[in-house]
């Protein structure tokens, strides 16, 4: 098993993410078979209590570790002081390659790299043992079993409108420091670095110049791969990874095709994003970007308007009548309707709203989670004239309860009680449109 490994430095939200991704879209295009793994460094159990006002969207599912205090309290360390160095690392370690051969296309058998992001900023305390253990194992798989990637910031002052090198070479400084060297150096500039600039940071964070890629300013996210392409990111990598001779040049036909329609998009589709937390986008991430990729491949360009579910509900005319008539014009507005999920009661009855103008008008509506929960509730209390049907999360007295509790749920305790994708959902007709979908 190969490994290539994305930290980011000097400042979050440079785009570790998007790189990772179009690293392994690209190494996919060589003919490789990739996997990936998102690292966290934060103490939460899991994700999914966290607000996505401060971490975006959460997607959880069960990969079926446990945590090295579940060892502990087992008496699996057998009376040792238990301790970050080696206890924690190893665990990490583990982790990281107990998932990495588990395949995701369907094939059988590991796949030839796992790309791993590192999520945080090098510098961070919640990261070190993250980093200490990575620095660990590219040490135990050997140099070439492992490519660092390093994200990093070349800002451009507008005073004097030249790259500064500066913030990278002290990243680099700090990443090393931790025990781990770059490879590859991504940096985020607002244009291409220049050769001088190049020739800098190579002397100062000891990459190979031809190793430092420009991830600037491009008219959409699906450039990158290309961006990568055209600066041999991948070249690089197979090179490290001693797979020149295994992989074939990059084939991104089909790619290049969809990223010049996108380019070229101009006829609208507006989709209605009726949510709590319409003020950061982030928080219905993977929505908007499923909602993009199916605009594209029906070449339309999409407007995502987002309403807040509580301005369209009757207390909002009272209170904001601007922004109770704004909400509406927009739903009114709108080619496609969409409720995304969401905890708590705040909202449900603009998004019951929402659900039920959908239906009367013959809007296109998608209920995800929550969502589709609400779509119950209106059918029931509008079509089926049960005035109090509700979800016993909001109403845990109502007399016609049409969402319930899961069995295995808590109603008090809020950590580690949602379904991770592990459980088996049996279909009583194989040919109902669920089973199909």
């Amino acid at each position: 098993m190969k490994y290539v490994l994305v930290t980011g430095g000097v400042v979050s939200g440079l785009g570790k993410g998007v790189t990772a991704s179009s690293i392994g879209l690209l190494l996919k295009a060589c003919g490789l078979r990739v996997t990936s793994i998102k690292i966290d460094p934060y103490l939460n159990t899991d994700a999914g209590t966290m607000s996505p006002f401060e971490h975006g969207e959460v997607f959880v599912l069960d990969d079926g570790g446990e945590s090295v205090i579940d060892k502990e309290r087992r008496g699996d360390y057998l009376g040792k002081t238990v301790q970050v160095v080696p206890h924690i690392t190893d665990a990490i370690q583990e982790w990281i390659e107990r998932v990495a051969i588990v395949p995701v296309d369907g094939k059988e058998g590991p796949a030839d790299v796992c790309v791993i992001e590192l999520g945080g900023t090098i510098g961070d305390i919640e990261s070190m043992p993250f980093i200490e253990a990575l620095g660990q194992f590219s040490y135990r798989v050997g140099p070439g079993n492992f490519c660092l990637i390093h994200v990093s910031l070349v800002p451009v002052l507008n005073v004097v409108g030249e790259q500064k090198t500066k913030p990278t070479q002290h990243s680099v400084r700090g990443l090393r420091g931790l025990g781990l060297t770059p490879n590859i150096l991504a940096c985020r500039s607002t244009k291409a670095l220049d050769e001088n600039v190049k020739a800098k940071l190579s002397q100062f964070c000891h990459v190979p110049a031809e190793n430092i890629i420009t991830l600037y300013d491009v008219p959409n996210i699906w450039h990158i791969p290309l961006l990568l392409r055209d600066q041999k990111a991948h070249e690089a990598i197979l090179k490290r990874l001693n797979l020149i001779g295994v992989a074939r040049e990059p084939d991104l036909k089909e790619w290049t095709i969809r990223t010049e329609v996108c380019d070229t998009l101009h006829n609208p589709v507006r989709i209605a994003m009726v949510g709590k937390y319409t003020g950061l986008s982030d928080a219905y991430l993977s929505v908007l970007k499923a909602l993009l990729h199916a605009s594209v491949a029906c070449h339309r360009k999409l407007i995502v308007e987002w309403i807040a579910a509580d301005d369209l509900e009757d207390v909002t005319a009272k209170e904001a009548p601007d922004a109770h008539k704004a909400a509406w014009d927009l739903l009114k507005g709108a080619d496609g309707i969409l409720v995304p999920g969401g905890f708590g009661d705040r909202g449900v009855q603009g998004k019951i709203l929402a659900a039920k103008y959908a239906r009367e008008k013959d809007v296109p509506f998608l209920g995800i989670c929550l969502g589709m929960q609400i779509a119950v509730i209106e059918f029931a209390r509008s079509v089926l004239g049960l005035q109090d049907a509700n979800s016993t999360e909001f109403d845990p007295k109502t007399k016609n309860p049409c969402v319930i509790f899961m069995p295995e749920g808590s109603k008090t305790h809020m950590g580690g009680t949602m379904r991770l994708g592990s459980r088996r959902t049996y279909f009583e007709f194989a040919d109902c449109k669920s089973a199909k979908l």
